[in-house]
């Protein structure tokens, strides 16, 4: 019986003759795995389809394979398995193969980097706000018929919501000295009472000033200055305003769940396709950091990606 780490010991699967250079390495690392910390076969098995499973989505993006690509490369790659179903544990398990192989490399002096070094493990990822496209809230936006009370009302706070990028809170919370409409901007006051000042759109101000006009002084009748009501004249809850987003949202043929917080995160998305400044966008939106703000980076990519993905004809 052969002796485990003896000659001729080879983890199953080695790579085939003619492989390409980061099949023969990566054996050579599965090999001393093996041999030198005694790892079981399924183990080592398990290391190679992850680091087999990267190589082969880089071929398939025409990216640098295993041997050269950066950590932009693993970091998409590894989004693409969380996007694909693959579970964060695996995803994690994936990680700590491709730590291993990168480290190597490092260590032996094939690489000058080690593209692993920042990389984060699912529990810290964040997930991607959902956001309707433009076509999307341009339906959302025509619902409501401005004819009514309500559906002014309601046509006044999905524009805003949408020019503003307020939170659900700040919206409902509105009172009318915080409405600055003749300068075309209102004040806003976010998390820890922080104030800032956030410009209100030509569509968005056309639709508030007809509400404040036509709608709420019959509704609210001087009994309080909330800008917005329902319609026995009380202040709007943000209960009662999500019931009414998701009815108007199902109206308008929209089926994704949709929420406040969807709006925001649409308002924020569009900005930066739209070419506005990182740090603009923190300041609308009221994040005290930028890194909060950061994720709507990652949106954009990933929708730049969806458009290329379905429009190019070599995609």
């Amino acid at each position: 019986m052969a002796r485990r780490g003896g000659a001729g010991t080879r983890p199953a699967g080695g790579a085939a003759p003619g492989a390409p250079a980061w099949r023969r390495r990566l054996e050579l690392w599965l090999e001393g795995l093996a041999l030198e910390r005694g790892l079981s076969p399924r183990t080592v098995a398990s290391y190679r389809g992850d680091v087999v499973r990267l190589g082969e989505w880089l071929a398939l993006e025409r990216r640098p394979d295993p041997l050269a690509a950066d950590a932009g490369a693993l970091s998409d790659h590894l989004r693409a398995l969380a996007r694909g179903g693959i579970s964060p544990r695996s995803i994690a398990r994936a990680l700590s193969a491709l730590r291993g192989f990168y480290g190597t490399l490092v260590e032996e002096g094939e690489r000058g980097d080690d593209p692993t070094e920042y990389l984060d493990a699912p529990r810290k990822w964040r997930h991607l706000p959902r956001v309707l496209d433009e076509e999307e809230v341009g339906r959302l936006l025509a619902v409501p018929d401005p004819a009514t009370a309500a559906g002014a009302r309601d046509k006044a706070m999905l524009e805003l919501l949408y020019a503003t990028g307020l939170r659900v809170s700040e919206l409902v919370g509105l009172r009318l000295a915080q409405l600055r409409l003749e300068g075309g901007f209102l004040i806003a006051f976010g998390k820890g009472a922080r104030e800032r000042v956030v410009p209100v759109g030509e569509a968005a101000e056309g639709a508030l000033r007809r509400y404040l006009r036509e709608v709420r002084p019959r509704l609210a009748a001087g009994r309080h200055d909330t800008v917005f009501v329902n319609l026995r004249g009380a202040p709007m809850t943000r209960q009662g305003f999500w019931k009414l987003l998701k009815a108007w949202g199902r109206a308008a043929g929209i089926r994704r769940a949709l929420s406040p917080h969807v709006l925001r995160h649409s308002f924020a998305t569009h900005l930066l396709e739209h070419g506005a400044d990182l740090r603009v966008v923190q300041t609308l939106l009221g994040h005290a950091d930028i890194s909060t703000t950061e994720i709507y980076t990652h949106v954009h990519r990933e929708r730049l990606r969806g458009l290329y993905d379905r429009f190019h004809p070599r995609a």
